[in-house]
């Protein structure tokens, strides 16, 4: 008797561990569950997309009061949907667009936006405000760019690289960009922090103002010093050194482009993706040239508080580029690359 109620002590405890087993592997279970969706049941979070860097990220109109301006087209588009997509992840985007460029990337630190993008260069110099105060953590880079000059055919010897914008050379630039920063620095317009070379002139809304060299005339991709905001034309030093002309802020690379086609500039300085978008576009009037060494990845922004958020956008995001091996050039060869990347994840689970 006593052997029976021993053995069947020993079962009773077994089943009762096995259970507490079953329990923990369903506890644990619904907590991947929970870790995988990156937002509650029903949330509905607010991207704000710049709506003027064709092919990358702009809207259906180039119209603002138009009903197509709020529609979302590109690459950046794509992935957004695509991450809409992966089940469980518990995505759902209201997109809305964002004409003015400089400091887009802060925005998501406000009250409108929970997710920001449009092509933005990821800088640890765009994370932080004037003050230096950190606002917004970036992605994982999704995208790759490299900065080049667009020029009118026929002009590709005579400018196929920076050190062929001498003298009486015009290049356009869009204020606040990497495509203007690193135009500035690989002239020598300014040094690797942003300073203006000494003797440079700057025509703004206030007047013209000459730098002295110091760090009283900066300009970044992150912003520039308060003097040269509204900046219109940059005049160099030195005849080793290009002018550099910016044609208004709302628009300013669909006005840059007709500059450029109407021989108001000789050349636009912006990345090569922009770029080879509009040779392509122009039917051989543009040429690319003048391709940049240095590589730079893009990424969304969203408020430094919202790391959970952000972690599991990473880990979908890695996903979906499969670690960065998938990109714009394989977009663009199969525009469904990343829906179909979605469709693996379900698969998978």
């Amino acid at each position: 008797m006593l052997s029976a109620i021993s053995s069947s002590r020993v079962t009773f405890a077994g089943v009762a561990a096995f259970g507490a087993l079953l329990l923990g592997l369903a506890a644990c279970s619904s907590e991947v569950e929970q870790t995988r969706a990156c937002a509650e049941d029903g949330q509905v979070l607010n991207v704000g997309f710049y709506a003027f860097f064709e092919p990358v990220s702009y809207s259906g109109s180039e119209d603002p009061d138009s009903a197509g301006f709020s529609s979302h087209l590109g690459y950046e588009a794509t992935l957004l949907t695509a991450l809409e997509e992966m089940e469980g992840a518990g995505l759902s985007f209201s997109r809305e667009p964002i004409r003015h460029w400089p400091d887009i990337w802060l925005q998501s630190a406000g009250p409108d936006y929970d997710i920001v993008g449009g092509g933005i260069t990821i800088l640890d110099s765009r994370t932080r405000d004037a003050d230096g105060e950190k606002l917004v953590n970036f992605t994982s880079g999704h995208i790759t760019f490299r900065q080049s000059l667009l020029v009118r055919a026929g002009d590709e010897e005579r400018l196929a690289s920076y050190d062929d914008l001498t003298g009486g050379v015009r290049v356009g630039v869009l204020a606040g960009t990497t495509g203007e920063a690193r135009l500035l620095e690989l002239t020598g317009l300014t040094n690797s922090d942003g300073a203006l070379a000494a003797g440079t002139r700057v025509e703004t809304p206030r007047g013209e103002v000459v730098a002295d060299g110091s760090a009283s005339y900066v300009i970044t991709a992150a912003g520039e010093s308060s003097n040269l905001a509204g900046r219109r034309h940059i005049y160099p030093p030195s005849d080793t050194m290009p002018q550099v002309i910016y044609l208004g802020e709302e628009l300013g690379e669909i006005e840059l482009l007709e500059a450029l086609d109407g021989g108001t500039i000789d050349a636009l300085a912006r990345g090569e993706i922009g770029n080879r978008s509009a040779a392509h576009a122009s039917g051989g009037t543009f040429s690319v040239t003048a391709l940049d060494d240095a590589v730079e990845r893009g990424g969304f922004t969203l408020a430094v508080q919202d790391d959970a958020l952000l972690s599991c956008l990473n880990e979908k995001i890695e996903y979906l580029t499969d670690s960065g091996r998938i990109g714009y050039a394989e977009w663009l060869n199969n525009s469904s690359v990343f829906i179909d990347r979605a469709r693996t994840w379900d698969e998978s689970k």
